[in-house]
């Protein structure tokens, strides 16, 4: 009994001695890894909330390419399928954190087992900080399942064809505000766009405006653009096939993330989704949808195709 007392004194005395570190532990994400995911009998699968056609709630029921892409994932794997709604933060970095592998600070216990719709980008994925420390060591970016580029589409009976972006000086073009689309129309040609550039919260306002005469064209991502053009059948409005100097990046390779320590769930999954893009899967997926497909430039030597 005194060995007992002792031993719960030693206890008591660390616990109160290391606050934070007791703290920390408490707070911890449970580890979901492989097998404990198999045993649990779900997945959680991190997609961006609101944000369609990828992931969004219709009719109450989450829908969307990356909710079938989870559901059949989930399938593959003999689980149920469960969504884990991201709600954007500052930036990749911070919803990775957040999502993936340590939790938000105020919900350190709710992270998905993966995260859909992340850039496939080594460059991104070794990016050192100022000192020199990776910044995305923590994560393991993986399962490239589809290629994303920006996208125009405008009105015919404003405008005759998009040849290039500088007849927006004399047009006005719909964006989603604070999106790359933004800044790029806003800051390119010295500036001499910006006045055109209209701001809506999302593309399907800037659709609504297109309807409504206010802008000739919207600016956006083309699964987005896409998804817009397909909801309106009768509306005349088409898709330009124009490029976008100086944008950096005009088309860019979309996978998956798992924290690092989970990489045979990743591995798992990956297999699962490389079957998907390779049989035409995910491509009947996105016709599902109303969207165009562009199989990732990842398998570009591998198949032997390009990624249009």
């Amino acid at each position: 009994m005194l060995a007992t007392r002792c031993l719960t004194g030693i206890l008591l005395a660390l616990l109160f001695a290391f606050p934070a570190q007791a703290e920390s532990l408490l707070d911890r994400p449970p580890e979901r890894p492989y097998d404990i995911v198999i045993e649990s009998g779900f997945l959680k699968v991190g997609t961006y909330e609101n944000f369609p056609p990828y992931s969004y709630l219709k009719d109450g029921k989450p829908t969307g390419v990356d909710i079938d892409i989870g559901h059949r994932i989930a399938e593959e794997l003999g689980v149920e399928f469960r969504a884990h709604w991201i709600v954007p933060d500052e930036n990749l970095s911070d919803d990775l954190r957040n999502n993936v592998w340590k939790g938000h600070y105020l919900a350190k216990r709710r992270i998905a087992d993966i995260m859909m719709r992340v850039p496939y980008d080594k460059k991104y994925a070794y990016m050192q900080d100022s000192t020199g420390e990776y910044m995305n060591e923590q994560v393991v970016l993986f399962g490239p399942y589809h290629q994303e580029q920006w996208q125009i589409a405008y009105n015919p009976d404003k405008i005759q064809e998009v040849t290039t972006i500088a007849l927006f000086q004399y047009h006005p073009i719909g964006v989603e505000i604070d999106t790359l689309p933004d800044f790029y129309l806003s800051s390119t040609f010295q500036g001499r766009l910006r006045n055109n550039v209209k701001h809506y919260t999302n593309i399907r306002a800037a659709f609504d405006a297109m309807d409504a005469g206010e802008v000739s064209a919207v600016m956006g991502m083309r699964a987005e653009v896409d998804l817009e053009l397909h909801k309106r059948p009768d509306s005349g409005f088409v898709a330009a096939t124009n490029g976008f100097p100086a944008i950096g990046k005009q088309v860019w390779d979309v996978g998956m993330a798992v924290k690092h320590t989970h990489r045979q769930l990743g591995y798992a999954i990956e297999a699962i989704v490389d079957g998907m893009v390779r049989d035409g899967e995910i491509e009947a997926i996105f016709a599902r949808h109303g969207l165009r497909y562009s199989m990732p430039a990842f398998y570009d030597e591998i198949l032997g195709v390009s990624a249009e």
